[in-house]
């Protein structure tokens, strides 16, 4: 039976960075008692939402839905912000990314890591681009999961056993799809033609990824690659079904989650032709994430709230700006189009 109090209303959304905000936004704001729909737009920055609000202004509608957004950094409004870069960010920014990748360059130097490789993915860059994954907005999703799905828990006096399963779900997951992705590329036999293709994307991945974060041409977002939005919904919607099992199949399905670090990994890890190495990339990235979802999921920690986040992300753009051109550059030095231009 149709309401005839349902409206729909267009807001301005503030916040949104990648393909994962339009599951996290659409996702919190179904769960709103009065919100029948919403759809979100990342070109647009907007939102749709059809609901029955009574009398209700949309003003003080924006207001009561930027309650439920603003815990995962969004906020509501009815007019377009004219989109201002905060150069002040990079006074800070810049000198923080520049004493990450010299910390790696010198651990590669002294060989402790192995961060850059001329022809392939190593496992600790793998770890890094993990570390590096789980403090973007991309990872927003996954942080919104865990702290949605460990309130449910938490009403019934199950606190640890959730995040448990979350986590072991995840990790081993991770292994064992990559395992599969890494096997099914062996039936492809990617020679050496193919895999420079799959390691050209995953660089203009990195890239596109890194300009986003830097939150200087809004035009990029459109760019970003990612899953079916109704993939991310599924998974996402999983978080209110309250099972047993069900933070082990959340952890499982965060494999399928709109995230671009995820998906360039996954690439690569195609581009392996085996499953024990298409395992091992996937599973030490899923570890790479670990220490800052634990937080998360043990100490409600949301680095998106923090008051520096700008310069945070903004740090964080600049490091996966320096793998994807390194990625670029290996990748064009490996077919012999380029020779090496660095030592390390």
């Amino acid at each position: 039976m149709i309401n005839k109090n349902q409206k729909t209303y267009t807001f301005h959304v503030n916040g949104m960075h990648c393909n994962a905000c339009i599951v996290l936004t659409e996702s919190e704001l179904t769960d709103v008692l009065e919100v029948i729909k919403a759809k979100s737009s990342l070109a647009k920055h907007s939102v749709e939402v059809t609901g029955d609000f009574g009398d209700k202004e949309p003003e003080h509608i924006a207001r009561y839905l930027s309650e439920v957004l603003k815990p995962h950094g969004y906020t509501l409004s009815l007019g377009k912000q004219k989109h201002a870069v905060k150069w002040s960010d990079f006074n800070l920014a810049l000198p923080i990314a520049g004493g990450f990748i010299a910390l790696f360059i010198i651990l590669q130097k002294l060989g402790i890591v192995n961060l850059v490789n001329t022809s392939e993915v190593s496992y600790d860059t793998a770890f890094v681009i993990g570390l590096v994954a789980s403090v973007s907005t991309c990872m927003a999703v996954v942080g919104g999961l865990v702290l949605s799905m460990s309130a449910n828990f938490a009403k019934e006096g199950d606190r640890i056993r959730p995040q448990v399963l979350f986590h072991v779900g995840r990790l081993v997951s991770f292994f064992i799809l990559g395992g599969v992705i890494g096997a099914l590329g062996s039936a492809f036999q990617l020679g050496s033609t193919g895999t420079f293709i799959l390691s050209f994307i995953i660089a203009l991945v990195l890239l596109i990824l890194g300009i986003n974060l830097l939150d200087v041409f809004p035009w990029a977002k459109k760019l970003q690659p990612t899953m079916p939005s109704f993939i991310g919904k599924r998974v996402y919607g999983l978080k209110n079904v309250n099972h047993t099992l069900t933070p082990l199949l959340v952890g499982v399905a965060t494999f399928f989650l709109p995230c671009g670090f995820t998906q360039s990994m996954q690439i690569y890890a195609l581009t392996t032709g085996s499953f024990l190495t298409g395992a091992l990339i996937m599973g030490v990235f899923a570890l790479g994430t670990l220490p800052v979802l634990s937080l998360l999921s043990f100490s409600s920690l949301g680095i998106h709230k923090k008051a520096q986040s700008g310069v945070f992300f903004k740090a964080t753009g600049l490091v996966v700006l320096f793998f994807g051109i390194f990625n670029l550059i290996n990748s064009l030095v490996a077919v012999g189009i380029i020779p090496p231009l660095f030592s390390f």
